[in-house]
């Protein structure tokens, strides 16, 4: 069987060119030690491995050409000879191939062994105290709470609320906190009242322009400006010109009889 180089389609003995391919096949001749049909360029054998070169190759077949196509042998390559080796034979099945026993004998020669490695000497470290642990810082001091300035007490700070209750009508009056005099009387083109009592019973007998609270930092101080039938606190009279610091429970009375009344209140 011929096998062609371009296909590797196994052809009959003889053949000119390739059945599969048409390309033309190379010359055939026989093994001189086993006298199988090989290329007449192999280096080798393919069934028994013999070197084709060492030998005279007996003359190759004449091929027929066909007189209708010529014929164009390829120009002769040597083989590599590792790719010999794995050439398939016609039935596709690859032969053993003998290798030269110089190959074999430098492939099976074992190593040197390697010199033994000498174990690296390992450093002892020495010991080295642990540094002492720093101290903690000291808490800073808790800071005092500042102390609030001259005039101005705690209660004020709280937003303390002033009041006065009108006793006969159990009526609370809050004391504006935008006002350091609060007037007391009635309507009237001169001094407008900041709490006008015009709308209480026996508001007849307090004066238009009766009497004033003054706000003085945290303390309240009330007056009489003046009025017809006089200011009283806790049933005493307030003479005119002089003033009175409230506290709370105290009584205010506008006039005389004890007939409008208001009782101080903080809150």
């Amino acid at each position: 069987m011929i096998v062609c180089p371009n296909c590797n389609h196994p052809n009959p003995n003889g053949a000119v060119q390739c059945e599969a391919c048409y390309t033309p096949l190379p010359a055939t001749s026989n093994c001189p030690n086993c006298g199988a049909t090989v290329q007449a360029d192999a280096a080798f054998c393919g069934q028994c491995g013999f070197n084709l070169h060492s030998a005279a190759a007996p003359a190759p077949v004449a091929a027929t050409v066909a007189p209708e196509i010529p014929v164009q042998a390829p120009p002769l390559v040597t083989p590599d000879p590792l790719l010999d080796l794995l050439q398939p034979d016609a039935l596709g099945i690859s032969q053993p191939v003998a290798v030269p026993p110089t190959a074999v004998a430098a492939e099976s020669t074992p190593p040197p062994p390697l010199p033994p490695i000498a174990p690296e000497p390992v450093a002892v470290e020495a010991a080295i105290p642990s540094p002492p642990p720093e101290p903690e810082p000291a808490p800073a001091p808790e800071q005092e709470p500042e102390a609030a300035p001259a005039g101005v007490s705690r209660t004020q700070l709280q937003q303390v609320t002033a009041r006065v209750v009108h006793i006969q009508s159990d009526r609370e009056i809050e004391l504006p906190q935008s006002l350091s005099v609060i007037h007391i009387g009635k309507p009237n083109d001169r001094i407008p009242p900041d709490i006008d009592v015009s709308g209480f019973s026996n508001s007849e007998i307090v004066s238009r322009i009766h009497a004033d609270i003054r706000v003085e930092g945290d303390a309240y101080y009330v007056e009489d400006v003046g009025s017809s039938n006089g200011t009283y606190i806790n049933n005493l009279p307030l003479l005119p010109g002089n003033r009175h610091r409230l506290r709370p429970g105290d009584r205010i009375s506008l006039g005389k009889g004890d007939l409008v009344t208001f009782i101080f209140q903080l809150t």
